[in-house]
């Protein structure tokens, strides 16, 4: 007798066949047939061993199959897809809709396969079954923030054995797995009837738009899902600025508001007078100018809105970010220093900038979607060409200027109202910063204190000032005023240049 796990192979010829099994075969077909029947016995015995559990509990087909009530490979699978960052929105929704009265589930896992993640659940269901490559195994989750201060554990690998009432189903999730090139979240449902699957898939996503954790959350996109962070996504917390923090010149800062925090109070009235709500918002001017701490205050008055930040090549995002504010609305995209894309060509290597694919994206949303679109620009000089080939898209643009000496007066008690520095050295200190930004006067307060620190001095004094003035003035910092957004400031090498 042959050893257990191992097979035997016998070559007979024709009598000696005869005289072993006792009957007679042509001796071709003899050699064939039984060759055949010996070597499906070999192939089992090497793509099949003996199971370390002798109950069958880890058999996945078998767990399947007792759950059922009848085979797998039977039933119909019926599946969707959601994008990478879904993954939390699927699991809760999951979780949701199994907790309604008269549904129960059993949760397992799975393991075997290395690849599994380019395998379909009709192909895993078979692989158990015929060569037992997947048992069942612990419960895969991954640990995703959805929200600035939440983290959630999710399934990113899980087999749901549930029932509703009299009905037996299975239901598969799988998050992304970027290392087998499945970029996506998949639900897959195996039920005795299509009609059941298609309406557990359809009420599960009725579940992720109406309990969606994006919804009013600051999120901005990396550009990578390596990073921290959920897939692309990069969770904020929403600003608190008040008025008194925003300086402009009189009436800008009403205008910027009554386009996008007026149209979101006033959504109502302007739809019963049949008007759109889909609005557009252009900021430039000079680096440092306040562009982005408008865009901060903005968001502090919108608390209900989900927001998405572009900035950079995470434009390229701009057709997701826009599906996400269409489902998610009312919802602010923002596109910061488009600039730097107006010139980019797109991936279908067409003669349209990438500038010209947000716009259109924008276009594409309707107007009756409570979307506000705002870009911010350096260079709007850039800009302008293409907006005026895509009119109406942007509704108001604002430029966001210099602060003059009133400005400066302001962003100094703003930033350093609480030095007690005295009514002369702020005049001085207005004077001679003509031309300059809010972020110099910022970064001004910020060196005053650290100078005051570091000669050990309890308070910073109108000396400590001057000193940080008269270095941020002097030829040795030409560089960091032009990092600080001053216009007009050259470095060494641009007056060489001249020179010559």
């Amino acid at each position: 007798m042959a050893e257990p796990g191992k097979v035997t192979v016998e070559i007979l010829g024709t009598d000696e066949y005869e005289a072993k099994y006792g009957e007679s075969r042509e001796p071709s077909a003899l050699s064939i047939d039984r060759i055949n029947e010996l070597f499906h016995e070999f192939l089992l015995a090497v793509a099949r061993p003996k199971r370390a559990d002798s109950d069958g509990s880890r058999d996945l087909a078998k767990r399947l199959r007792d759950h059922l009530g009848s085979a797998p490979t039977d039933r119909p699978v019926v599946k969707t897809a959601y994008a990478p960052f879904d993954l939390p929105n699927v699991h809760l929704a999951l979780e949701r809709w199994f907790a309604a009265d008269g549904r129960t589930h059993e949760l397992i896992g799975m393991r075997g396969g290395r690849h599994h993640g380019e395998l379909t659940l009709g192909d895993i269901i078979d692989a158990a079954d015929r060569y037992d490559r997947f048992v069942v195994g612990a419960v895969d989750y991954a640990q995703l923030p959805i929200s600035p201060d939440a983290e959630l554990a999710c399934v990113s690998c899980g087999f749901y054995l549930g029932t509703d009432g009299e009905e037996r189903f299975a239901v598969l999730l799988r998050g992304p797995q970027d290392e087998y090139g499945r970029n996506k979240v998949e639900v897959e449902v195996l039920a005795s009837e299509k009609e059941f699957a298609d309406r557990l898939l359809a009420e599960v996503d009725a579940l992720i738009r109406e309990h969606n954790v994006f919804r009013g959350q600051v999120l901005s996109f990396e550009g990578s899902q390596f990073g921290h962070g959920l897939g692309p996504f990069r969770f904020h917390r929403r600003p608190g600025l008040t008025r008194d923090e925003i300086i402009m010149p009189s009436g800008l800062l009403e205008r910027v508001e009554r386009q996008v925090v007026g149209v979101a109070r006033r959504r109502e009235r302007l739809r019963e007078a049949g008007q759109h709500l889909r609005r557009g918002l252009l900021l430039y001017g000079p680096p440092g100018t306040g562009k982005t701490h408008t865009l901060r205050y903005l968001l502090s008055h919108l608390p209900q809105f989900t927001v998405v930040i572009l900035s950079g090549e995470s434009i390229n995002a701009i057709g997701p970010a826009c599906a996400l504010a269409r489902m998610l609305q009312p919802a602010l995209v923002v596109l910061e220093d488009c600039d730097l894309v107006a010139e980019a060509r797109d991936y279908g290597g067409g003669e349209q900038p990438l500038l010209f694919q947000v716009l259109n994206e924008m276009d594409g949303l309707g107007d009756d979607a409570d979307v506000a679109f705002l870009l911010t620009t350096n260079r709007a000089d850039l800009l302008e060409p293409a907006l005026a080939q895509r009119p109406g898209r942007v509704d108001l643009a604002v430029e966001i200027p210099l602060p003059d000496a009133e400005g400066r007066a302001r962003l100094l008690d703003l930033y350093a109202g609480g030095l007690g520095l005295g009514q002369d050295i702020a005049d001085e200190v207005v004077a001679r910063t003509e031309g300059t930004t809010a972020s110099f006067t910022k970064e001004l307060v910020r060196r005053s204190v650290l100078i005051a620190a570091e000669r050990e001095s309890a308070r910073t004094e109108a000396r400590d000032v001057r000193e940080a003035l008269d270095e941020l003035l002097s030829d040795r910092d030409r560089l960091t005023r032009r990092l600080l957004g001053v216009p007009g400031t050259r470095d060494i090498e641009d007056e060489e240049w001249t020179e010559d």
